[in-house]
């Protein structure tokens, strides 16, 4: 005798089930994207090693912390290889979001604790703050930069997870790689404006003075003795070395330079090109000039082209060579 067939309540139940499995599953992986890519929707920023090809994309909100991270370390004389070690951990602890929420009092990019005296709530989710005590720590650990990058983070973290930092050590290493200026031409970003946040709503040439001032120190910036408005700026003023050109242009000169940490000028000036293009949606970038190179915002895949100019000839090689004159940085207001 066959089998009857389902009723028609049951079988509605059936799809109802189904489907509500379905959307579940949906909101499951819209949630682990979310977590992966910083709630931002889709990456818009990629970095591309020369050597391997090897790529890595990520949002315009990791790109902005990823760049603070850089450019605190090298405002601090640390090495490349710290600033690797750094940008794994904020990879590990935070995926690079500024989290307001952790494990416990855990907050910010590290996920560090006040009760254990990283600082007050308010420091911890400052990120350059919480980079700089991050690197203070850091430079404590001896011989870090020969240790593996698994061991010298935990010095620091003491996590419960220690071995969970090497899984992050290439796509730290292309970071770094681009946000320290060693290598050329290598980090891009869509460039369209960020939403309407507390970040995102100072634009223009005064936002990006303010910008380059918190992340990279006021004193590291006044050294080129550069002009605001062809006026020389006054160190009292806390403004950092650059000329502003028909209301837009805010202009870094790097020429003859070398970095506080002693580099060569074109990896000065790669890493503040790639710095600008980093906050490029946060702060209505429009356009960064270097070493006869030039990004634009608004392209998905955009890249550097060749602007033609004779500038820095010769600086289309690889790594960071070749560099001279002046970054240039155009926003949109």
């Amino acid at each position: 005798m066959p089998e009857p067939s389902a009723s028609p309540k049951r079988r509605g139940r059936l799809l109802r089930c189904g489907a509500a499995c379905v959307v579940l599953s949906a909101v499951a992986g819209y949630v682990v994207v979310q977590y992966v890519t910083g709630g931002a929707g889709a990456p818009g920023c990629r970095v591309v090693s020369a050597e391997t090809a090897a790529a890595y994309e990520f949002t315009p909100e990791q790109a902005v912390n990823a760049a603070t991270i850089a450019a605190v370390g090298t405002n601090r004389n640390m090495p490349r290889r710290a600033v690797t070690i750094a940008l794994a951990t904020a990879l590990q602890e935070s995926a690079l979001r500024n989290l307001d929420h952790g494990d416990r009092d855990s907050l910010g990019l590290f996920q560090q604790r006040p009760s254990q005296g990283w600082g007050s709530a308010q420091e911890v989710t400052d990120p350059a703050y919480a980079a700089n005590i991050f690197y203070e720590h850091l430079a404590k650990v001896p011989d870090y930069t020969e240790l593996p990058l698994t061991v010298a983070a935990q010095r620091v973290q003491r996590s419960g997870y220690p071995e969970a930092y090497a899984k992050h050590e290439p796509d730290a290493a292309l970071l770094a790689a681009a946000l320290t200026g060693t290598s050329a031409a290598s980090l891009t970003c869509d460039g369209r404006p960020a939403a309407a946040t507390a970040a995102a709503t100072a634009t223009g040439p005064d936002a990006v003075r303010a910008a380059l001032v918190r992340d990279f120190g006021r004193d590291a910036l006044q050294q080129a003795g550069a002009e605001v408005g062809g006026v020389q700026a006054s160190a009292a003023d806390g403004a950092p070395p650059v000329a502003e050109t028909g209301g837009r242009t805010v202009t870094l000169p790097v020429a003859g330079q070398t970095a506080a940490d002693g580099r060569e000028a074109a990896e000065r000036g790669w890493q503040l090109a790639h710095w600008a293009v980093a906050n490029a949606s946060a702060l209505r970038i429009e356009r960064v000039t270097y070493a006869g190179r030039e990004w634009v915002a608004g392209h998905t895949g955009s890249t550097w082209r060749a602007t033609g100019s004779t500038e820095a000839a010769g600086a289309t090689g690889a790594g960071a060579g070749g560099g001279t004159g002046s970054v240039r940085i155009v926003t949109a207001q």
